[in-house]
């Protein structure tokens, strides 16, 4: 038997180069990555409430997914000052960031908030218009939106991939007809989601009635990303037994 020269990687076989892990590993180990950070971990025990207000922050998260752009609607609708109404959302969220940044949290966790924000009012800085504040969240929408349906019609349903790294299971769930389906009705559902706030929310978005655009959007944000996290971590977790 030949001995293996001394520094060469574990991973090596006959000479050949290491091999990479694939695309659908990589963004699985990213997926599952992130989704622990968010506090959805399969190994801590939680129930559906507990997990669901872990990963959209507790009160704190909802005040900050809500009061800036809350503050932008009412500001704007009673005064129709759109410089106003920006200023007063951009300085909620900083308000927020600086309430983190001294709890110590992240610097990364701490900005998101502010920088998306920012980024919100740059559009109707530029162009004049109360509703282009809504446009970054169509942009992000159609890319969460495309995302989830053409991974669940390619059969690798982003879905699938991160709870197949967050169990550890990798990529072997797609040797399981049951765990593919039901991924790939969830990966659907996701996408729907997504799709579901354009469809209602663009004709407002047309007719520049910011006010209903504003209330519909908060309406369909945190409440329906709770409820369709919780039935998916209610689908998934009868999937798999509980570890000892």
């Amino acid at each position: 038997m030949t001995r293996q020269p001394s520094g060469e990687p574990a991973d090596e076989r006959d000479g050949d180069q290491p091999v990479d892990p694939s695309a659908a590993e990589v963004v699985g180990s990213a997926l599952g990555s992130a989704a622990r950070r968010a506090g959805i971990d399969p190994d801590a025990g939680q129930t559906t409430g507990q997990m669901v207000w872990q990963v959209i922050g507790g009160w704190r998260g909802i005040m900050e997914s809500v009061l800036p752009l809350l503050g932008f609607i009412v500001t704007y609708t009673i005064t129709r000052e759109l410089l106003l109404s920006l200023g007063l959302s951009v300085g909620i969220a900083a308000v927020f960031a600086i309430v983190r940044l001294a709890m110590k949290s992240p610097p990364t966790a701490a900005l998101s908030g502010l920088v998306a924000a920012v980024v919100a009012a740059g559009l109707p800085l530029f162009t004049g218009r109360a509703e282009d504040q809504f446009v970054v969240g169509f942009i992000t929408n159609i890319a969460y939106g495309s995302a989830f349906l053409i991974s669940a019609l390619v059969r690798w349903p982003l879905i699938g991939l991160a709870v197949g790294f967050l169990t550890g299971e990798g990529l072997a769930w797609r040797a399981d007809p049951v765990k593919r389906r039901v991924f790939f009705w969830l990966s659907v559902a996701w996408a729907l989601l997504f799709l579901l706030r354009l469809a209602v929310q663009l004709p407002f978005y047309f007719a520049g009635d910011v006010a209903t655009l504003g209330a519909v959007k908060l309406a369909m944000g945190l409440p329906f990303f709770a409820a369709l996290l919780a039935l998916t971590w209610l689908a998934t977790r009868r999937l798999y037994r509980p570890r000892s």
